[in-house]
């Protein structure tokens, strides 16, 4: 007699990704987790179900794993003015008036825009925002959420003027073509003087964000998500949302590296759930490339004797570092810069000699020197996001010169540390895992630019790819032993696909939708 089961699937083109990197074409599901792997008929000869679904030769691969992203952040930017893809200023412009039109708020709030993508490549100014908006507070921030563009309403309710000084970043100013002061552009550190006279979002409104990235994630074929930097106020959420049977996506939580938080969650220890993993903390090194706030070794190829900035001190991050080393924290650190990478690798190695399989990790690993590779060799992981380099590749080597060759050095980077783990960034990115693929593996935009891949001595291939979704991202995690992979007594997180990632033709990559999410065995 056939053992009944909750689920059983049959006629798939199944990815294992276990040790192996196996195939099979059947699998079983009881309470949750995967009990059987094999071929059609063996699984049919031993199981039975009220739910067989036959998945007519399409592709299943483990659930994915966004390695680093801002899933509640996500969320919260479902509520903003939307400029992501915006082509000038003015287009930003048209947007946020429309939105303002369409929903009054006392605060008016904006994210996306990219001055790379303009074709004046200049950071704006506040004149046009100061003239439409001369009564309520305007902050309008950049894609990769280093940099606002403020009005003189949000600068006077924050208190920001001439003399203001904040260190790790910059209030921006200028004097040429006319304009005269402060131009409303503020990097880094001094974006926290806007977000203290922010109004804060209710708890409807929080609960909304994170059912709406969750819906987006799921989606996408998402089934676990590390949120990089939350608080322990949205982490005790999450965690109250989960239990009740309200939010079904698994949530790898960084604790934002805030001393008071930092410190509760060290003296209660790694919290585990089956949803909820907390047991890391998220910490700024440096800002971002884009907006010129990485911090580099030498001066910017596009702006002479301008360096970026470290957003968190060296000294800072070193004392951090140890104090987490004694803890069974995991410490993630975001490094976009040269100067940033060799300033947390030497942290790093200094408060981890003589302790094992700590796998902290490098977030970004973005530009490195040649020699500062080999850090990694000591079990350091690269958590890395490659649509960030088809993103950046049009004006990498503007700022970077000759040291373009160290950046988006993904390949190098999974040689050194023979592991590394795959993410998008979102909402700085695309949601989407299947450009996360089609960039890790063709090194181009979805146009085709350009010819021949970016860098391609850097391309992943598509198993490797495929891998730092899954088993080596949840390696990262420490949960290698119970997601990843498909194999029994791991957790029945999988996905179908309408699309074969890993035979179709490259370019048809971007255009991939996961028909099917299952989290636990249960479609999603």
């Amino acid at each position: 007699m056939k053992e009944k089961v909750d689920l059983v699937i049959v006629n798939a083109k199944v990815y294992t990704v276990d040790d192996a990197f196996s195939e099979a074409q059947a699998f079983a599901v009881q309470d949750g987790k995967f009990i059987a792997v094999g071929t059609t008929e063996e699984i049919r000869d031993v199981y039975t179900s009220d739910q067989i679904i036959d998945a007519d030769g399409r592709a299943i691969t483990p659930g994915l794993i966004d390695a680093h992203c801002h899933f509640y952040g996500l969320g919260l930017t479902q509520q903003l003015v939307d400029l992501v893809g915006t082509k000038s200023f003015d287009e930003v412009l048209e947007r946020v008036q429309a939105f303002h039109a369409a929903n009054p708020k006392s605060f008016l709030r904006g994210r996306g825009w990219d001055q790379n993508d303009w074709e004046i490549k200049e950071f704006p100014t506040k004149a046009q925002l100061d003239t439409i908006f001369p009564d309520i507070p305007v902050a309008l921030e950049r894609v990769d959420g280093h940099a606002y563009l403020v009005n003189q309403k949000a600068l006077d309710m924050a208190g920001i003027d001439w003399g203001t000084k904040v260190e790790g970043g910059e209030i921006v100013k200028k004097w040429e073509n006319g304009y005269s002061g402060i131009t409303g552009i503020l990097v880094d550190n001094p974006m926290s003087l806007i977000d203290s006279i922010m109004p804060a979002p209710s708890l409807e409104d929080k609960i909304r964000a994170l059912k709406d990235a969750e819906r987006i994630s799921l989606n996408h074929g998402l089934t676990t998500v590390n949120d990089a930097g939350l608080d322990r106020n949205t982490i005790e959420l999450i965690d109250s949302l989960q239990q009740a049977g309200e939010l079904s996506i698994r949530i790898y939580a960084m604790v934002s590296n805030n001393k008071k938080d930092v410190d509760y969650f060290i003296n209660k220890g790694p919290i585990k759930t089956d949803r909820l993993n907390v047991r890391s903390v998220k910490v700024y090194g440096d800002g971002a490339l884009g907006s010129r706030g990485a911090a580099l070794k030498e001066e910017y190829s596009d702006l002479p004797e301008h360096f970026g900035a470290m957003i968190t001190p060296v000294a800072d991050i070193e004392a951090l570092a140890k104090k987490l080393a004694n803890s069974e924290y995991q410490m993630n650190t975001h490094a976009i810069g040269d100067s940033a990478n060799i300033a947390v690798l030497r942290a790093y190695k200094n408060v981890l000699q003589g302790k094992s399989d700590r796998r902290w990790k490098i977030e970004h690993a973005q530009v490195l020197t040649e020699g500062d590779f080999d850090y990694f060799a000591d079990g350091i992981i690269p958590s890395v996001q490659p649509t960030h380099a088809t993103s950046d590749m049009y004006w990498a080597e503007d700022r970077l010169g000759e040291r373009v060759k160290g950046a988006y050095a993904y390949k190098t980077l999974l040689k050194k540390a023979g592991t590394i783990a795959l993410g998008t960034d979102f909402p700085v990115e695309n949601v989407s895992p299947f450009l996360t693929f089609y960039a890790a593996v063709a090194r181009q935009d979805t146009s085709g630019y350009p010819k021949g891949g970016f860098q391609m001595e850097e391309a992943l291939s598509r198993e490797e790819t495929l891998k730092g979704m899954t088993i080596w991202a949840a390696y990262s995690n420490f949960e290698e032993n119970e997601k990843g992979s498909i194999e029994p007594g791991k957790v029945a997180d999988f996905v179908i696909y309408d699309k074969d990632m890993m035979t179709v033709p490259v370019e048809e990559i971007p255009t991939i939708r996961a028909e099917q999410t299952f989290v636990n065995g249960i479609v999603r």
